[in-house]
């Protein structure tokens, strides 16, 4: 009798032990589970931050927000620099110009060593400063506006733009007007060469 009651004792005293074991094996998996689902959506979330964001997509020529579409891009035949063709060159480098980042570079393109601009050299860096990307597509020039021994000439664009904070997007529509004066007496090289008098941009229509 005392042989069995020592074997119950032991069986009981086994059967406890491997129910605590269970126990804190269970409690071990759970607090496994809670960690590893913690790495994973620390692992989501900073995967999700250093996405690279997507690509700018400007509306297409034709469509609301694009430039027209005129089949008509512009040139890269040889042109003369008073030229419309010119004007359109001028702007192509103005925008080159801004996504370098060389923005004092840029602002000398406006008329008036680049008061024009109505901002001065810091104040037109900051304009732009705040943008990681910045892109033009430039449209073909119109026909060259001939008056008073004055010259102009409109060049449609479309912007499309990545601000640093917030990487959000920003597509704008419009036009710049350039201006230089004729061949006349007394006009200076810089007078009669082409220079931003105007830049008219609007949000473009947001697509479905």
């Amino acid at each position: 009798m005392r042989y069995l009651a020592a074997l119950s004792l032991l069986l009981v005293a086994g059967c406890s032990s491997g129910k605590d074991a269970a126990a804190n094996r269970t409690v071990d998996i759970d607090a496994a589970a809670v960690q590893a689902q913690g790495s994973v959506d620390a692992y989501a979330a900073n995967a999700a931050a250093e996405a690279p964001p997507a690509p700018l997509t400007p509306p297409a020529p034709g469509t609301p927000g694009g430039l027209p579409d005129d089949r008509r891009p512009v040139s890269e035949a040889p042109f003369t620099p008073d030229s419309a063709q010119g004007a359109a060159n001028v702007v192509q480098t103005y925008y080159a110009l801004l996504g370098e980042g060389k923005y004092a570079r840029a602002r000398s393109l406006w008329e008036n060593g680049g008061m024009a601009s109505g901002a001065n050299t810091d104040a037109f860096a900051a304009r732009f400063a705040r943008y990681s990307e910045y892109h033009a597509n430039i449209g073909a020039p119109g026909d060259v506006d001939a008056g008073a021994g004055q010259r102009y000439v409109t060049v449609p664009v479309q912007i499309s733009a990545r601000l640093k904070q917030g990487a959000a997007a920003e597509y704008q529509i419009g036009s710049v007007t350039l201006h230089r004066t004729a061949d006349i007496d007394g006009a200076t090289a810089e007078q009669k060469s082409w220079h931003i008098r105007s830049i008219d941009l609007k949000p473009a229509p947001t697509r479905p």
